[in-house]
């Protein structure tokens, strides 16, 4: 079991990358959040099985016609245990 903190930059607020996100997310049974960042970026914290994270980073990546992802930077951070599943920061 593993956490990353993800920074994403690119065509990713105002076009659903959240909610295409989560929906990776819940498909590969990974916990964590998303949300949107002030400076245009968009905040990932995914936590599961390495090779699942491995999935869903690649699918977030590919975007789809709205979805663009020009970096995503990867961090390691620490577990959280007691989380129990995927959320969608909108504020």
């Amino acid at each position: 079991m593993k956490r990353y903190l993800v920074i994403f930059e690119g065509r990713i607020q105002g076009v659903g990358f959240r909610a295409w996100c989560q929906r990776f997310a819940v498909q590969y049974n990974c916990t964590g959040k998303v949300r949107n960042m002030s400076n245009g970026m968009v905040e990932l914290q995914i936590q599961g099985e390495p090779e699942k994270i491995k999935i869903v980073l690649s699918k977030i990546k590919e975007g789809n016609m709205f979805i663009h992802v020009d970096e995503m930077h990867t961090k390691e951070i620490a577990l959280q245990m007691d989380e129990k599943r995927f959320g969608v920061d909108y504020y």
